[in-house]
């Protein structure tokens, strides 16, 4: 009975090894001349796509995200409003979509969706525990967001000390079992 019990976790182990918990996106933009970084994150991420495969890289590739902007979390309310206002609002960006396309050994690419233009991101990743923690980098002018850009500079222009800088990193925590 107990190598039955133990034949049925391996079977089942490798029919179902991993499957995503839970993704958390987030993001550093940069501000100032000195390119200070402000952290922020998206609350209510929908996961879409296969949550569950037997490695981490076929769990990973095809995996994707879409992203409410009004859901900006940077942990400053007022902050927030005016990223959601002065920033998404003003090219009508209402949503952000990424997927994973490809997963090679510490390197994938993501196609994000931002402003009606998809292009393929770079990323670097690293598993830890039952954690994906993947980085890459954007330039806004790549997505046509220099009107955003603008726009939060002009808003922000004292706290930003006349500088947004348009380069923004990305990335996420992905959590597993």
């Amino acid at each position: 009975m107990k190598k039955s019990l133990v034949a049925f976790f391996m079977m089942s182990l490798a029919l179902f090894g991993y499957e995503v918990n839970s993704v958390e996106v987030g993001f550093t933009a940069f501000k100032t001349p000195a390119k200070v970084g402000v952290n922020g994150s998206f609350n209510n991420v929908e996961i879409v796509g296969n949550k569950s495969a037997e490695s981490i890289e076929a769990m990973l590739t095809g995996l994707g995200v879409n992203i409410q902007t009004k859901n900006v979390n940077s942990g400053n309310e007022g902050r927030d409003k005016k990223l959601v206002s002065d920033f998404f609002l003003t090219q009508f960006t209402h949503t952000i979509q990424a997927k994973i396309v490809s997963v090679k050994p510490d390197a994938m690419v993501v196609e994000i969706t931002m402003n009606n233009k998809t292009l393929s991101v770079p990323m670097v990743y690293k598993v830890e525990e039952n954690k994906v923690i993947a980085k890459g980098y954007i330039d806004l002018g790549d997505f046509d967001m220099l009107p955003s850009l603008m726009s939060i500079n002009k808003a922000c222009y004292d706290l930003h000390a006349g500088k947004t800088w348009q380069d923004v990193e990305v990335g996420f925590l992905l959590n597993f079992q």
